[in-house]
């Protein structure tokens, strides 16, 4: 076995800068698109949820642009920053813009009624009511980002009960899901609205709050404010057409297409269906793309595609890359939850060579433990960017670990790394570690730079928990930020 420790990536910002870290970058630089025509200077905010939740947060976000000192005590400065702030003349160069028109509020009463009812029903009927005004606010067309107070009160991610009847939602989109979650419903059933939305616990802007959540959970687990801060506004920059920072690009490296693919149930848990998340480097912006069915095989018991499937799915992918940037990228790189059989591999090399796609690489990066594990001299974790070869088609990163740019181990657990198994490669397999580490900071939900999972599959997983509530013949957007 032989060992190293990769480079930590560096990213691009404003002003021609780079950063290995986000924040650092944004508050040294700004964002990468600064002075771009497209790059959100004003961003139109829509609040929607009961009076005192609409009040806190907007309350809340008018606080933060001013500057949110770091957390007290603060023995790591590096990894617990404070917000400089969000506005016009510092971090993003961007404001938020309320109006009290764009707020829509929802009566406590009409809540309570249906906090009485089973969790699962009362969860449909909450994403109904707030759907009406969200439709409402699309219909005006007057904000770009809605932000949605959600009710405290609401349990998350409840298997849904037998007895329970059919809400408004479930008889109109005949969405069904097997799990119920807010978060994913509302996201689902308003995808046809083609607006992003930012849901927000009232934790986020005051963590005395006593919520479904934070009663059921370690009062430790809430992030300090100013990292809050730093999350908050970098999602909302992004969703409102923004670009944060991108990957480093040199003069010489070729246009790449990384792709993530990801399983997910059907609602009736009758077949497994997959999901695409698509990230395109130049501008950093993310496209869905659904795919058709895959089925478990009896000889390895993980999901694939069929030929004609894996060929649709990446031709789909790269027709879309092509309308966005006029042109076919020169490589693609797939990262997939499961191995890649001999039909994907003969699929995806076809979309490949139909398009004079000549360089494409495909990676089954493995999640669970690999059953190797790496250990530093001391008490400190392994740091992050280690990199092993276990064997011809095994390899162990570490995505988690001891950041050097923080001068701590920022985890509470012991560290595990990803494995690599790589299936069609034309470059090292180093190098494609390397690239999997920088995609493992394009995750526009933080701002810390240690995502555990590139953004490929980290994205494709989220795809998945929305998509799963969605049937096959309602209107999806494409646009990643509508599922973030």
């Amino acid at each position: 076995m032989r060992a190293k420790i990769l480079d930590e990536p560096k990213l691009d910002f404003g002003h021609g800068g780079s950063h290995e870290d986000p924040r650092r970058g944004i508050a040294d630089y700004g964002p990468v698109d600064l002075g771009a025509p497209r790059a959100p200077t004003r961003i139109r905010v829509g609040l929607v949820g009961p009076a005192e939740g609409i009040s806190g947060a907007r309350a809340w976000l008018e606080r933060c642009r001013t500057p949110i000192e770091a957390k007290p005590n603060n023995r790591h400065p590096r990894l617990f920053q404070s917000f400089p702030g969000f506005d016009t003349d510092r971090t993003f160069r961007s404001e938020l813009v309320f109006d009290d028109t764009w707020m829509r509020a929802i009566a406590n009463r009409k809540i309570g009624r249906i906090l009485t009812k089973p969790v699962d029903l009362a969860t449909a009927e909450c994403v109904d009511l707030y759907h009406r005004e969200i439709a409402d606010l699309k219909e005006k067309d007057v904000v770009d980002v809605i932000i949605v107070a959600r009710p405290d009160e609401l349990q998350d991610d409840i298997p849904r009960t037998k007895q329970a009847g059919a809400s408004k939602v479930e008889s109109s989109t005949e969405l069904s899901p097997t799990h119920v979650d807010f978060h994913d419903l509302l996201k689902a059933y308003s995808l046809v609205w083609r607006i992003p939305l930012q849901v927000m616990r009232s934790t986020t802007w005051d963590p005395t709050r006593q919520t479904a959540k934070s009663q059921s959970r370690r009062s430790s687990s809430l992030q300090d404010e100013a990292t809050r801060a730093w999350n908050l506004h970098t999602a909302l920059y992004y969703k409102a057409g923004g670009v944060p920072w991108r990957m480093r690009r040199q003069s010489a490296d070729l246009d790449s297409l990384y792709v993530g693919v990801s399983f997910f149930h059907s609602t009736d848990r009758a077949e497994v269906h997959t999901s695409v998340a698509q990230v395109f480097d130049e501008r950093g912006e993310g496209v869905v793309v659904r795919g058709g069915p895959a089925a478990r095989k009896k000889s390895d018991r993980q999901p694939h595609l069929r030929r004609a499937d894996a060929e649709d799915l990446l031709g789909t992918a790269l027709d879309a890359y092509k309308r966005e940037h006029l042109h076919f990228p020169a490589r693609v790189v797939i990262h997939k939850t499961s191995d890649f059989d001999d039909e994907e591999v003969s699929g995806f090399e076809a979309a490949a060579d139909q398009r004079h796609i000549y360089h494409l690489e495909l990676l089954w990066i493995v999640g669970a433990s690999e059953g190797t594990r790496l250990f530093r001299n001391g008490d400190h974790p392994v740091l992050r960017g280690t990199f092993a070869t276990i064997a011809a088609r095994r390899h162990i990163l570490y995505t988690r670990g001891s950041v050097d740019q923080y001068r701590v181990y920022p985890g509470m657990y012991i560290p595990t790394p990803l494995g690599i198994r790589p299936a069609v490669t034309e470059r090292s397999v180093e190098e494609l570690a390397g690239e999997i580490l920088t995609l493992s900071k394009m995750n526009w939900n933080q701002s810390q730079l240690d995502g555990r999972f590139p953004i490929t599959l980290s994205a494709s997983k989220k795809v998945a928990r929305i998509l799963k509530n969605v049937p096959d013949d309602y209107p999806a957007s494409n646009r990643y930020a509508m599922y973030m």
